[in-house]
């Protein structure tokens, strides 16, 4: 059993598992002729070039704060208020800010790619036609109210596809046509 000293009020301790002092936490210290053997045979202190632990660092004192000593603070001014200010909300409402509608334009986009994949079964008109009106509406709309109604790219690709796709479906039409009539 090693006994163990602080250094700073001088109290001995006995107890192994103690390695700080109870009055006032300083590194406690073994007497000299007390050091415990260590794994190697040696004593502690010569063992010390092999340990790969972190030094203990010995910080200062926190600072202790009476606030009894504080000199009174004064009220709050008038335009200071104690509790939050919250605007009167209604239920189920929520709070949020809208985005641009972007419905038409959208459903312009969607018309027009079906009616690329639906061109050779004549797709281009019963879908590619109302994917260029719809996306005429559309960029009309985002023109005349663009903080209301966005999308104008959007209507823009979906009336040139429809209009393309159409065309094509047309062409389409017209060669199957004279191709008939040929044989």
């Amino acid at each position: 059993m090693a006994i163990k000293k602080c250094s700073s009020c001088g109290q001995t301790y006995t107890d192994d598992a103690i390695n700080f002092c109870l009055n006032d936490g300083e590194l406690l210290n073994y007497l000299a002729d007390d050091v415990p053997q260590t794994i190697f045979g040696g004593d502690e202190r010569r063992s010390t070039s092999f340990d790969d632990s972190p030094p203990t660092v010995l910080l200062n004192r926190p600072r202790v704060t009476n606030q009894t000593n504080w000199p009174p603070s004064s009220p709050p001014d008038a335009w200071q208020s104690q509790m939050p200010v919250y605007q009167n909300q209604q239920f189920g409402m929520a709070n949020y800010s809208g985005s641009a509608d972007q419905t038409i334009p959208t459903v312009s986009l969607v018309l027009g790619i079906v009616s690329i994949v639906m061109v050779c079964c004549y797709g281009g008109i019963w879908l590619g036609l109302p994917a260029a009106i719809l996306g005429y509406m559309g960029m009309r709309n985002a023109d005349n109210d663009p903080g209301r109604y966005g999308g104008r790219g959007l209507a823009i690709a979906g009336m040139v596809i429809g209009i393309a796709t159409c065309l094509l479906s047309i062409v389409h039409i017209i060669v199957l046509i004279f191709s008939m009539l040929a044989s």
